[in-house]
């Protein structure tokens, strides 16, 4: 039996921030891409960072293990803490709380 060592992996997602208004209404969007956004991934002393496209898009090169992230807007980005796993592509979607309530 071979073993996969997967040295990094090419994680891609979408981040979402909101709410954007402070009341939501049925039917109208409450959140929408975070664009522009640097996100920070911190992992035993290591940082990676990406910056959205326009559509909330991000892709960042991380080794597998557990992970923890910061963006550079918002209150707090969930979830903040995930694992990485391992396989050579992943996604992960994130959303940031604006704390607009």
């Amino acid at each position: 039996m071979i073993a996969l060592v997967v040295a990094t992996v090419l994680l891609h997602g979408v981040v979402r921030i909101g709410p954007t208004t402070p009341v939501c209404r049925v039917g109208v969007p409450c959140d929408k891409p975070a664009a522009g956004v640097m996100l920070r991934f911190t992992r035993a002393g290591t940082t990676v960072t990406a910056k959205t496209d326009s559509q909330g898009r991000y892709r960042a090169v991380l080794s597998p293990g557990s992970w923890t992230i910061r963006a550079s807007r918002g209150m707090s980005i969930r979830p903040a803490a995930f694992v990485v796993p391992r396989v050579q592509t992943a996604s992960r979607n994130f959303t940031i709380d604006t704390g607009i309530r």
